[in-house]
């Protein structure tokens, strides 16, 4: 006889936020829970408002497994700026609809200035008159700066009447948490988004096919490249740069810059597959962004939601090229400065943000002065490639460590104390993060063609046999990610 019972107390346990664990696309517990979400889902395929509704709340949880109680502040942003385009879409006058777009502004830069930036503001005021500060402890809420630059361009579109506002807040609640890139992005606009909440929902063979591989690949790039090579070889050369040779330092830096692509655009490609998955569409966030030729080329590849959210939104406000070349070059370097400041509330991030905004400057003059004296200047494909890479990363240097002596220590060795003699023997020792490493650059710089191929084959195959990938992935997901995780059922004989 086979009786079950049920611990409670383990199964609130697996369902509250837990600070030490917070909820993740590759965590084994949102597997099993996407699991039973799509279940639900496929049931409300022909029921628009409960089918809105329930992907709503599924959201709303997702975000406390990841904050905890800081879900309020989502929902604080969601209804304050509903009201505020509803309010600002009926006013007339310019000066009041001003002051709306003003409050949006202040609500949702001022959460994110402080959660994220009170302690880094307290210090830079307290160094400046002299005094004091001792750092407050403020929880930083994950997807904060997501969400909020998301919700913030749908004020400003419907200021600049690009867009018209919603009539129902559960439509805009839907647009603002839905958990495929809540915490993680990419950014998605109001106008590309909202479309779709309404449509008769539909899952083509391709929109099947290819969210399926996206998922694996962000799944790949996540758990497997970007997580082994930072613990295993990453962060011990960063941590204590001169306790390693110029050539193990060199490895790391190109190790860091796969690790963080890998990171960023893995988390992406989920993202862009479960949505897929649940009937819709995200745009391209990366797009093999070290196959670049220019530093310009690069920001149209690298974080592509972010980048142009800074061009339309900030960059554009401040003037962009509107106003004389001079104008113009500062706008750029002011751009980066608060795109590096929006990546973490460091020095370092500063830097590496005013290091890309310089260089898109002297990109945009060496092409002006190409144009002026009409000369016919031919740089071959690989070196451009070649110097915009490592310019790249050379400003991933800053980025990652938190001190500038260990930076400088870091360029230090790579310039002073190289040692290519150690190579055999590191390559020997780190033979699996050289695997990855070659695995993962080699799929970063192959043809286009490649991918298409791919997801062809993948639509191509039967149902079943879909679902046979999909269930050994996360079967093998959930052993290598939930170890961890402890049983809260049990059968007993």
């Amino acid at each position: 006889m086979i009786m079950l019972s049920i611990d409670i107390s383990r199964l609130i346990g697996v369902f509250s936020y837990d600070s030490q664990a917070p909820m993740i696309f590759s965590s084994g517990f949102f597997l099993w829970l996407f699991t039973a979400f799509i279940s639900v889902y496929v049931l409300l395929t022909q029921k628009n408002t409960a089918r809105i509704l329930f992907v709503t709340a599924f959201s709303y949880f997702f975000y406390y497994k990841s904050s905890g109680v800081y879900f309020l502040l989502l929902a604080l942003v969601t209804v304050s700026d509903f009201f505020l385009a509803r309010r600002m879409n009926i006013t007339a006058s310019a000066v009041q609809r001003k002051l709306l777009v003003f409050f949006s502004l202040l609500i949702n830069l001022g959460l994110l200035c402080y959660f994220k930036y009170s302690n880094f503001f307290g210090t830079i005021l307290a160094d400046i008159t002299g005094g004091s500060f001792s750092p407050i402890d403020v929880f930083l809420p994950v997807g904060i700066s997501f969400f909020t630059f998301q919700s913030l361009s749908y004020t400003i579109d419907v200021y600049r009447k690009q867009i018209e506002p919603l009539n129902h807040l559960m439509d805009y609640a839907f647009y603002v948490s839905f958990f495929p890139q809540l915490v993680a992005g990419p950014i998605v606009r109001a106008r590309d988004f909202i479309p779709q909440i309404r449509k008769p929902l539909m899952v083509t063979s391709e929109m099947f096919g290819r969210g399926v591989f996206l998922i694996l690949c962000g799944l790949f790039k996540k758990s497997v490249i970007s997580d082994y090579i930072s613990v295993n070889f990453v962060e011990r050369v960063f941590d204590a740069p001169s306790l390693y040779s110029g050539v193990e330092n060199l490895v790391a830096v190109y190790g860091y810059a796969l690790q963080i692509y890998c990171d960023f655009s893995g988390y992406s490609d989920m993202a862009i597959g479960i949505a897929l998955l649940l009937g819709f569409h995200f745009n391209l966030n990366f797009d093999s962004p070290y196959k670049s030729l220019s530093i310009t080329e690069f920001w149209r590849r690298w974080h592509i939601s972010l980048s142009s959210w800074l061009k339309d939104y900030l960059y554009i406000s401040l003037g962009g090229n509107r106003k004389g070349k001079l104008r113009q070059y500062v706008n750029l370097i002011v751009t980066m400065f608060l795109g590096g400041l929006w990546h973490g509330a460091s020095w370092n991030f500063v830097l590496w943000g005013v290091l890309h905004g310089l260089a898109l400057a002297v990109h945009k003059i060496w092409l002006e002065l190409l144009a002026v004296s009409r000369l016919s200047i031919k740089i071959p494909n690989f070196v451009g490639a070649f110097f915009t890479f490592h310019f790249v990363c050379f400003c991933w240097i800053f980025f990652r460590n938190t001190s500038f002596e260990n930076s400088l220590n870091m360029i230090r060795q790579i310039f002073v104390n190289f040692h290519v003699d150690v190579l055999p023997q590191m390559i020997i020792g780190y033979w699996p993060v050289f695997v990855l490493m070659a695995i993962g650059f080699l799929l970063h710089f192959a043809p286009d063609n490649w991918e298409k191929a791919c997801c062809s084959f993948i639509t191509r195959i039967p149902l079943w046999a879909k679902a046979l990938i999909i269930i050994l992935v996360v079967f093998f997901i959930i052993q290598v990610k939930s170890a961890d995780i402890q049983p809260f059922i049990y059968f007993q004989f």
